[in-house]
């Protein structure tokens, strides 16, 4: 009997970097495991933990994404760097994290391209060239690692800007009212990856994928830039499906099935942005995929550590928390306006407090969470988007320097290690059939956990325990990054003709507009939008502790 894992990855923008080093370190102690079942068969727990089912939202689901993609590939753990600024090809994770396509992401943000139709704030071009480059097939050796199950279900979360329509009868004094139209803009991208050459669709809405074929993967990469458009900023995705595809998929029966109302079109084109901005999470859809797994209904039998068969772990690196600051400016100029518009929708982005609380409820089996924690300097515990490099910004501060997005990476993984090995438990008398088979006839003394040592892991990590967890050095000296003032005032010149891009395409077409606007923009507006960015991207990062001090 194995133990299902379901994964949510919650909406992180840049900090998607975070995600990525947990399931880094997840999938290292899952392979280590197992070489050790091998090895040494006698002295290890034998019970069968198996990832079924991916969901994210935003950033997280193109992280979920990239690891379906991984599934049944070789693939080498990030353990460490000598030189912070090393690329490694040879794990998708960190190679879309932190590699990216250079050191200074936010230049590629900032480029201009006058021979294109203006679509976004920022230049999304990376994310093409990143989404073709990662999800593309690596090798043509198919892997069979038995903590993937034979079928992992993988989906992610979009806003379908035209939305679907589906009716709701009433009794009405108007004809009108008897046929009252709804309009839903929740969507969801559903995959799944299979063993054994088992990529046959079985008439459930979930489209069969397989990498090493490039069985439906231009799907996969659409849907991963879909998912990950944040609004206005980057540009939306078109996503296009064949009809039975969503008239089959249980998730759309009220709007399909329920309201008579099937999609009729043979090919069903829908425009896409960021999967989070309407609440549009993730985490209620991975535990109706275990559910049916594993035949397990009743919140009684899978909230109980002695009868559940499955369990969710959120990885979240913006988790809501009571001591933030929620202090909105009142400078109304249009650059705090922006940064004031990216903290909402990062916030409508987070999951619901009913998702984090189960998360944090030592007696709730049913979902661990991991989310960011560090230590700083002075010893003080640091939480949340106050523990990651990327958090400043509302989540975009990665993009200026590939330090911070390292950073994130190895703290994803330091903070993973300690999850598995002091959170991610049962307790060690557990009456729970998986458990007590994995540990029988083995030495609970060696594995058992806890202050008082009443918890036995989920997942056993063999390496010996450090007094410190591994970060790298970054340029400063130190393992937490900073950048100089003259770091940032160097975007200056690329942000001022980003803003002139930007002013002039939206002058249309009459020379005379283009003229007038070409004047104030290179005399004026540029020049004052340029520092008010500037100055805002100075006070944010000091605010995050990611600014040098100057002597």
């Amino acid at each position: 009997m194995s133990f299902k894992i379901g994964l949510c990855l919650a909406g992180a923008v840049s900090a998607g970097a975070y995600s990525a080093g947990v399931i880094d370190y997840l999938l290292e102690a899952l392979q280590e495991w197992e070489k050790r079942k091998i090895n040494d068969p006698e002295n290890t727990p034998s019970h069968q933990i198996e990832i079924s089912a991916i969901g994210g939202a935003s950033a997280g689901g193109m992280t979920g994404l990239i690891l379906a993609s991984m599934l049944q590939e070789n693939w080498h753990p990030v353990q460490k760097t000598a030189n912070i600024l090393d690329e490694f090809t040879h794990n998708k994770l960190y190679h879309a994290w932190v590699d990216m396509e250079e050191n200074r992401m936010l230049n590629r943000l900032l480029e201009t391209d006058n021979s294109k139709s203006f679509d976004s704030l920022l230049n999304s071009d990376f994310v093409d060239k990143l989404a073709n480059k990662i999800l593309a097939p690596t090798e043509k050796t198919v892997l069979f690692r038995p903590f993937i199950a034979d079928e992992v279900k993988v989906f992610v979360t979009l806003t379908n800007l035209r939305g679907m329509d589906f009716n709701i009868n009433f009794r009405s004094n108007t004809k009108k009212g008897e046929s009252y139209i709804v309009t839903s803009h929740n969507d969801y991208a559903c995959f799944k990856v299979s063993k054994n050459d088992k990529s046959s669709y079985n008439e459930d809405g979930w489209i069969p994928v397989d990498f090493h074929k490039e069985t439906n993967t231009n799907l996969v990469k659409n849907a991963a830039m879909g998912t990950g458009a944040f609004p206005i900023f980057l540009k939306s995705r078109d996503f296009s499906r064949d009809k039975k595809y969503l008239n089959d998929l249980d998730w759309f029966y009220t709007i399909t099935r329920n309201a008579n109302n099937p999609f009729k079109d043979p090919v069903v084109v829908t425009k896409n942005i960021d999967g989070g901005v309407i609440n549009n999470e993730p985490f209620e859809y991975v535990r109706k995929i275990l559910t049916d797994q594993t035949k397990q209904d009743n919140p009684t039998d899978y909230e109980s550590f002695d009868t559940f068969k499955s369990t969710i772990i959120t990885i979240d690196p913006f988790p809501n928390s009571e001591d933030e600051s929620k202090t909105i400016s009142e400078n109304t100029t249009i650059i705090n306006s922006i940064f004031n518009t990216l903290g909402a929708l990062i916030d409508q982005a987070r999951l619901k407090p009913t998702t984090l609380i189960t998360g944090l409820d030592s007696n709730n089996a049913s979902n661990y969470l991991v989310a960011p924690v560090r230590y700083d300097s002075t010893g003080n515990r640091l939480e949340g988007d106050t523990a990651i490099a990327c958090g400043a910004l509302s989540g975009f501060s990665g993009f200026i320097n590939k330090e911070f997005r390292a950073h994130d990476y190895f703290l994803g993984r330091a903070n993973c290690e300690i999850f598995l090995r002091e959170h991610f438990t049962v307790p060690i008398n557990t009456t729970n059939p998986i458990f007590k088979e994995g540990y029988k006839n083995l030495n609970l003394d060696e594995f058992k956990v806890g202050e008082k040592g009443d918890f036995l892991p989920i997942i056993p990590i063999f390496s010996s325990k450090k007094d410190k967890m591994y970060m790298p050095k970054f340029s400063n000296g130190r393992d937490y990054p900073t950048v100089s003032v003259n770091f940032i005032n160097e975007y200056k010149s690329s942000i001022k003709k980003r803003v002139q891009y930007i002013i002039m395409k939206l002058g249309g077409d009459s020379f005379l507009t283009k003229i007038l606007l070409w004047i104030g923009a290179k005399v004026i507006l540029n020049q004052k939008i340029a520092d008010s960015a500037t100055e805002s991207i100075l006070k944010k990062l000091n605010e995050h502790q990611l600014l040098e001090k100057e002597s």
